[in-house]
């Protein structure tokens, strides 16, 4: 199944995808806090894709799109998790996973306008294949066990300000945590839903043009390592998100470097996920909630 929130902001609804332009509003048989991700939300997720006429069929292309998650956990990110990636960097590539986090409230929609921060020159994009926790993993065993712990998979673009993240001293959280800096969704595609989550293509585009294009087959370390490696450092629970590392063609990576600038768009794409579409934007006084 394809799991999903759509609405304004404030007002999502939890609902089903049944293609890339049509969902089935779930909001009658349950509310807008994550019941969707439980066991029981799914349960009825599925009966609503059984009996499909008892339930308003919701224009995606009319309609704005919320996160996936109405509440999420930490968000977790790898590093350098792409061999042409680290090699565009100029970098090794890592011998055990290189982990930072993203506050919960960079989360927005996978179409919603992303703010680029005062002062910043050097923002960039970053396709990535994100984990949604399903159960709560602790210290496991193998990597085997992974699968067992993953609701299922989801778009995010790790937006950073480098010079923010690379050039102001201390770790990388200054260039992470700008407001707005991690679309997500359309959907959260169930495990099921993804035959094989080694082998998904990877686009991301600028104003048409291609940056990047990839698979995650070029991953270091793969999604069973991370969730294991991960959850030997931290408790993940349901809700949590992975961000598993971006491949080569980031703006940093070009020389001259190519970063966003205001009225830019971006387009990210991963196979079987669906599409983001994101305009940059000046920032501008006044937050989304003000």
């Amino acid at each position: 199944m394809k799991l999903m929130r759509v609405g304004p902001i404030g007002s999502e609804k939890p609902a089903v995808a049944l293609d890339a332009a049509t969902a089935l509003d779930l909001s009658p048989v349950m509310p807008d806090d994550d019941t969707l991700l439980s066991a029981e939300g799914r349960d009825l997720a599925r009966g609503a894709l059984e009996d499909m006429s008892r339930y308003r069929h919701m224009d995606l292309e009319s309609e704005r799109i919320g996160p996936p998650l109405a509440r999420p956990g930490k968000v977790v990110c790898v590093g350098l998790n792409y061999r042409r990636h680290a090699a565009e960097a100029g970098l090794a590539v890592p011998t055990e996973p290189v982990l930072f986090l993203k506050a919960a409230d960079t989360v927005v929609g996978p179409n919603d306008a992303v703010t680029i921060p005062k002062g910043s020159v050097k923002t960039d994009y970053e396709v990535e294949l994100a984990v949604i926790i399903g159960r709560t993993a602790r210290y496991l065993d193998s990597p085997v066990d992974s699968r067992n712990y993953i609701l299922g998979y989801a778009i995010s673009n790790d937006v950073s300000e480098r010079e923010f993240q690379l050039e102001r001293g201390g770790q990388w959280d200054k260039g992470k945590n700008c407001e707005t800096f991690n679309p997500l969704g359309p959907w959260i595609a169930t495990r099921d839903e993804v035959h094989d989550v080694q082998d998904l293509f990877m686009s991301l585009t600028v104003d048409g043009q291609q940056r990047q294009l990839s698979s995650t087959g070029d991953m270091v370390f793969s999604v069973d390592h991370i969730v294991w490696y991960v959850s030997q450092f931290m408790t993940l629970r349901p809700g949590d998100v992975i961000n598993t590392g971006t491949p080569e063609g980031v703006g940093m990576g070009f020389a001259p470097a190519r970063y966003l600038r205001p009225g830019q768009t971006v387009e990210v794409v991963i196979q079987g996920l669906g599409t983001q579409k994101q305009r940059f934007e000046e920032f501008a006084p006044g937050g989304r909630d003000e």
